[in-house]
C-alpha cells in the first residue's frame, strides 16, 4: 500500500473535472472532484467510472433531494438511537411506493395521499 493511502481496498483513484453552466450556456464555475473505488482498471475504465458517477447523481436527485426538500429531512428533530435510520427508511419506502405507482411529482402525490387515507393502502396493494 502506498504511504499515506489509508483505504485498504482502494484499487484506483480518479479525478472528474466538470463545468457547471447557466441555462443560457454561460459558464458558472468549474470544479474538480476525486473518487476512490475498489474496482480495478480492467473492471471499470474511465467510461464506466463516468457512468457510475452520473448514476450517483441520479440517485442523489431522485431520492436524497426529495428527502431533503419534500420531507424537510434536514430539520427533522428525530436524532436519538435508531430513530433517524428508521425514519429515513420510512421516507424511502414512501418515495419508492410513489415512484412504483407512477408518480413523477412526489410532493403532489403525498398531498393527494394525505387527503384520501385509502390511497396509500391502494398503492401498497393492501385494499
Amino acid at each position: 500500500m502506498p504511504a499515506g493511502l489509508h483505504f485498504p481496498y482502494a484499487a484506483q483513484a480518479f479525478r472528474i473535472r466538470r463545468t457547471v453552466r447557466h441555462l443560457d450556456g454561460r459558464i458558472k464555475h468549474t470544479e474538480t472532484v476525486y473518487g476512490i473505488t475498489s474496482l480495478h482498471p480492467h473492471q471499470a475504465g474511465p467510461t464506466q467510472l463516468g457512468i457510475y458517477a452520473r448514476g450517483h447523481w441520479n440517485i442523489e436527485n431522485r431520492l436524497h433531494w426529495v428527502r431533503d426538500v419534500t420531507f424537510d429531512e434536514d430539520r427533522s428533530q428525530v436524532r436519538t438511537g435508531n430513530s433517524p435510520r428508521a425514519m429515513a427508511t420510512l421516507r424511502n419506502l414512501a418515495i419508492s411506493t410513489c415512484r412504483l405507482a407512477g408518480a413523477t411529482n412526489i410532493a403532489r402525490t403525498l398531498r393527494a395521499n394525505a387527503r384520501d387515507h385509502t390511497r396509500p393502502l391502494t398503492m401498497l396493494g393492501l385494499t
